[in-house]
């Protein structure tokens, strides 16, 4: 990682807290948010620490400027937080000792070590303390105060935040035993040069963001929304034109905390690049920081973005979720059926477009825009698996038009050169489905899906695919009767979307592994046109089944079609 001031380096929590180093966690970074079963987790650990060390994972820094020994923690606050919080309830311990006359002079000396070597320092005169670590505007009041008194902090107005940081202290307080201040001083020893971190350090915030999505490569999960808020209110924070009212950050701060409530960390990443896609021309997620960035630069522009952020969190996130009370209003029902297909075949990419096309079309055309985007999906992703980079660009460019008011139905955006040029024709979706296999055991809900699809077609009916049962044709596992009667090659043909039907429940029960004869009579008492239509050959070998395929291609080209006529 080139970006990096210096190569990653190990480093126990005693040494990252030695050397006269300090940190603080950005103004607008994330409050303490830890709760009992993280400090249960962590206490775990402790307890199981011999004599080899526990690693703690990365802690993403970055050194301020004019100040080598001064950083701020882009990443690892809530670890660096609950060790120090750890290491003041084992201080309140020996202060205990101290108040109760035991061994007080030298306890004294301890008490004083553990704060210059973990803590920090207290004013002689004031006894006001300067700590190592400095926390964001709505936990560090508190956090000082737990380091002065080295006592719960009191209940009366506490937020949520600072209730965590004292009820870690507490717990902490009654998980530390020990009898002596040097059996205390001991353990702390012990632990803090036992929990080993990897330290990063970068020089700006555009590189620890390079960072983050290096490492969230890898499987390690960073903290990318914290770096974006700290990147949106420092502009608005920094503003020189105007004094920043407290309350207009607090309320800044209500709709950052509400998107992520809203969206959950693992999607909110996802989120910010469709809307940003929506509005700006196309970004892949390792450049989307830098675009934000460089678009982003003044006050108003921050506040406009963060506004609209927390306007459009709400639509993405009822179109992760077909159930969403959202399309529950008027003229939205029926979208419900496009969005499960999505969310069964993981497509995200027309939530591009539907993501802005909510707040600009009307409901009905917001449908039918869902309906062109679920039948294209269809043929180009499911079936055919054609680019999805080609897709995103062609998506963008549209999404764009809507975001200007440029496009603003259904049908200017199926009647776009780009959406007809992504389109598949029906020549190339038929001749793809044709031959098209899915392995059963793995996809056996989007199979069943697929052909309930076909089903509702033919039969006019809108029967759900959970309804029905994948019947094999020549069977999964095969007899040796099957064997001695399938001509063809069983193995290359058993997936293949000819060799599938829909039956209920019983009736697959009926017709378990039996012959082709005589499952032909279940078939052609069957509800489902499907089976019906099997039940009409003669015999069954790989021969039938192709031809077969080629009729229910003909029936996915009719059941997935987009009237260009």
């Amino acid at each position: 990682m080139s970006f990096l001031t210096m190569e990653p380096s190990n480093q126990t929590f005693k040494a990252l807290m030695g050397n006269g180093v300090k940190y603080n966690v950005p103004r607008f970074q994330r409050d303490y948010s830890w709760d009992q079963e993280q400090w249960e987790d962590l206490w775990e650990d402790i307890e199981n620490l011999q004599e080899e060390e526990h690693y703690m994972g990365y802690i993403v820094l970055q050194r301020n400027e004019g100040d080598k020994n001064n950083f701020s923690i882009i990443d690892g606050q809530q670890r660096l937080i609950t060790l120090s919080l750890f290491v003041l309830a084992a201080m309140s311990g020996i202060q205990t000792l101290i108040k109760e006359n035991t061994d007080s002079e030298n306890n004294e000396i301890r008490l004083t070590g553990l704060r210059s070597d973990f803590i920090g320092t207290l004013s002689r005169t004031t006894l006001m303390p300067y700590n190592k670590l400095t926390l964001n505007r709505n936990n560090n009041v508190k956090f000082k105060t737990l380091t002065e008194d080295l006592a719960p902090l009191k209940r009366r107005n506490l937020t949520k935040t600072d209730k965590l940081m004292s009820n870690c202290f507490e717990f902490f307080c009654k998980k530390i035993t020990k009898k002596s201040g040097s059996d205390v001083v001991g353990f702390i020893e012990k632990i803090t040069d036992g929990m080993l971190f990897t330290k990063i350090i970068v020089d700006n915030n555009l590189n620890a963001y390079k960072v983050f999505e290096t490492l969230n490569a890898r499987g390690v999960q960073l903290s990318t929304p914290d770096l974006l808020k700290n990147y949106l209110f420092s502009q608005v924070a920094n503003n020189n034109q105007r004094t920043v009212d407290e309350s207009e950050l607090n309320d800044m701060d209500e709709k950052w905390s509400a998107i992520i409530a809203e969206l959950g960390e693992g999607n909110f990443t996802d989120f910010v690049r469709y809307y940003h896609n929506a509005h700006y021309p196309l970004v892949t997620k390792k450049k989307l920081f830098a675009h934000i960035r460089n678009n982003i630069q003044q006050p108003q522009e921050a506040t406009d973005y963060l506004k609209n952020l927390s306007k459009y969190s709400p639509v993405y996130a009822a179109l992760n979720n077909p159930e969403d009370e959202l399309w529950n209003e008027a003229g939205y029902p029926s979208v419900k059926s496009y969005l499960k297909a999505f969310k069964l075949f993981k497509i995200k990419q027309p939530f591009l477009l539907l993501l802005t096309a909510h707040n600009k079309f009307s409901a009905d055309e917001f449908v039918k825009l869902a309906q062109y985007l679920y039948i294209l999906s269809i043929r180009y992703n499911v079936i055919i698996h054609s680019s999805p980079n080609e897709q995103e660009k062609t998506y963008n460019t549209l999404a764009m038009k809507i975001s200007s008011g440029e496009l603003n139905r259904a049908s200017h955006i199926k009647n776009q050169p780009e959406f007809k040029n992504l389109y598949p024709d029906d020549q190339a979706f038929q001749s793809v489905f044709q031959y098209h296999t899915m392995p059963s055991r793995q996809s056996n809900k989007k199979i069943r899906f697929l052909l309930t699809e076909i089903e509702n077609k033919l039969a006019n009916t809108s029967s759900d695919y959970n309804t029905w049962t994948l019947e094999h044709i020549t069977p999964y596992h095969i007899t040796s009767e099957w064997a001695e009667y399938y001509q063809g090659q069983h193995q290359q043909d058993v997936d293949k979307l000819g060799n599938m039907t829909l039956l209920t429940q019983q009736e697959n029960k009926d017709c378990g592994t039996q012959l082709f004869d005589e499952k032909k009579n279940i078939y052609q008492k069957s509800n489902a046109k499907l089976s019906q239509k099997i039940s009409e050959y003669t015999e069954w070998s790989s021969e039938t089944l192709d031809r077969h395929q080629g009729w229910l291609a003909q029936q996915a080209v009719n059941t997935w079609s987009i009237n260009y006529g």
